[in-house]
């Protein structure tokens, strides 16, 4: 019994140390698979919120959802890094795009400037946009150029005193300061127009807008910016680009007339026409030389430049013309707007009054008589009020003593010697400035002076000028123009019936005692045809064997007076000048 007891004893043991080591073989297995779960979801292994292991947990789970109360630094770090992957590949271009553009918003706040500069977008290059940017900086410039000092002191010491301005707009310096004053404010209107339609093409955001900003600038709302450089110093570096871009202009004409030869010479290979081998050599060369040409020209001029990079030195130009017309016309912006009612250029007649005007001139600088077709379209283009003033006084128009021609254009030029040039001022102005070939063909600034001192105001013009005095003056003219015309045709029948017969007495005192009445023939009213009544105007003074026909017109581009002839190349007529 002893022994069995011994023996059952011993295998409980046997037993006991059997169990402990299952058991705890049993718990290495499951804290192995514990440690792998727990290292495959990144949580500690030990413990939970609960206090309880994992498997404890499990067996005496309530419902209540655990989350791991603290994480390991190896996990932390490796979680960090999983999550910083994932980001980097799925935003990171987002990411880039978004601060590029914190980043080119963010204003410069030491230099005291809202834009920031040395920020260059790339692929935003100007190319045929440059003709249209100089053809603005130009714009810039002469209204820079007429708000300097020696301008203004110019306007009102010579132009205000001149006897257009006086008998045409005005005796009062303080009116003809408000109406220029009013009319740089326009200028400087369209070109901040343009100025900002250029930085809304902009891709950098800062740039857009700008409208907004010069409206406080103007008003004081917001705190002055800071030129970065003198203004003509900036002016001048955006004229340097413009000359460049005006020799590439010229330059791709060439090019593009080469081109063309080039097309005609392959066109003429293809038709079997024999093409000399030195000319197509020199046609290769030539061709080759001018695209290097237009290559360099295209890096030196605006061609090549990115909006963002012409636009802070634009936008510091219209600051500073802005505060040019401030100094310059203080009193008088406080004064009011002038008043524009019958004025020619409000009413649209600025123009074709000035078409008048030179019309008359090119017929009185003439030496032949006036011919029909030139008489025709004078005539034609007179307005209804100029058209009946000119025949109710056409009748009781006299001269006290007599003229011969030479006197009669004398005292049509008194008039002219002022009136002209007015007229010329007005045809250029309407022409305008807007296209960068008007320019390039003749160099930087269309043949400019430096000094801008050829930079017409617009109170030289027509435009401003009062619609009766305007009138007057013109039918005064073609009063005279009549006389001259009966003049010339007295003449004209003298000299004829001399020829045919030298004896007679009436050739012996042609000039002692022939008296030329004042009164011309009265034209018939009541005739219908404008040609008809031209005809009574000056009496057919034009003979049957008349063969050419001279047109006046006037050529708006040069502003001078064109006579076309039939058949014949133009001539360019100078106009009257004192």
């Amino acid at each position: 019994m002893g022994a069995r007891s011994s023996k059952s004893k011993g295998s409980s043991y046997v037993n006991a140390y059997a169990y402990h080591d299952l058991n705890q073989s049993n718990l290495q297995d499951d804290s192995t698979d514990e440690r792998k779960q727990t290292k495959e979801e990144g949580f500690s292994p030990k413990r939970n919120v609960s206090g309880f292991s994992s498997k404890e947990a499990d067996e005496f789970y309530d419902g209540i959802p655990r989350i791991p109360a603290t994480l390991s630094e190896k996990s932390r770090s490796r979680s960090f890094r999983v999550s910083a992957r994932k980001a980097g590949s799925l935003g990171i271009e987002k990411a880039v795009d978004v601060l590029d553009t914190l980043g080119s918003s963010v204003k410069s706040l030491n230099s005291g400037s809202p834009f920031v500069t040395g920020h260059t977008t790339k692929g935003n290059e100007l190319c045929i946009l440059s003709f249209e940017v100089a053809n603005t900086i130009m714009k810039g410039s002469s209204l820079m150029n007429s708000l300097s000092e020696r301008n203004i002191k110019h306007l009102k010491e010579v132009v205000f005193a001149s006897e257009g301005v006086q008998k045409l707009v005005s005796k009062d310096d303080d009116e003809l300061l408000r109406i220029v004053a009013a009319d740089k404010r326009a200028e400087l209107k369209i070109f901040i127009g343009e100025v900002v339609r250029f930085g809304n093409r902009c891709k950098d955001p800062q740039w857009h807008n700008l409208d907004v900003y010069f409206e406080k600038q103007d008003r004081g709302l917001t705190r002055p910016k800071q030129l970065k450089a003198d203004p003509e110093v900036t002016m001048g570096q955006l004229l340097n680009l413009v000359q460049h871009t005006a020799d590439l202009y010229r330059e791709l004409c060439i090019l593009d007339k080469l081109e063309q030869d080039e097309q005609e010479k392959n066109q003429g290979v293809l038709n079997s026409t024999p093409i000399p081998k030195g000319r197509e050599l020199f046609l290769i060369q030539t061709l080759k030389g001018q695209k290097k040409q237009v290559k360099l020209l295209k890096k030196k001029s605006l061609w090549s430049r990115s909006m963002e990079d012409v636009m802070e030195k634009l936008v510091d130009t219209v600051i500073s013309l802005n505060r040019q017309i401030k100094n310059a016309f203080e009193s008088a912006s406080s004064s009011g707007c002038p008043n524009m009612q019958h004025k020619l250029g409000p009413a649209g007649l600025a123009l074709h009054y000035a078409n008048i005007v030179l019309q008359i001139d090119s017929i009185v600088s003439r030496s032949s008589p006036m011919t029909s077709v030139a008489r025709s379209t004078l005539y034609q283009s007179l307005p209804p009020d100029i058209e009946s003033s000119f025949w109710s006084r056409l009748a009781s128009f006299r001269v006290d003593k007599e003229l011969d021609v030479p006197s009669i254009k004398a005292e049509m030029e008194k008039t002219l010697c002022w009136f002209s040039p007015v007229a010329i001022n007005t045809a250029k102005a309407h022409h305008g400035f807007g296209w960068v070939g008007e320019w390039a063909d003749t160099g930087s600034g269309g043949g400019r002076k430096p000094n801008g001192l050829n930079d017409k105001n617009r109170i030289e013009t027509f435009n401003h000028a009062d619609k009766g005095p305007v009138e007057a003056y013109i039918v005064e003219l073609l009063l005279w123009l009549n006389h001259l015309t009966n003049k010339l045709k007295i003449d004209a029948e003298d000299i004829g019936e001399a020829g045919s017969n030298p004896n007679s007495p009436k050739f012996a005192n042609l000039r002692s005692s022939r008296i030329t009445p004042a009164k011309s023939t009265v034209p018939n009213e009541e005739d219908g045809e404008l040609g008809h009544r031209d005809d009574h105007i000056v009496n057919h003074i034009e003979g049957s064997g008349e063969t050419t026909v001279d047109i006046p017109v006037v050529d708006f581009d040069s502003g001078h007076v064109i006579e076309k002839a039939a058949g014949i190349d133009s001539v360019e007529i100078e106009p009257v000048v004192c």
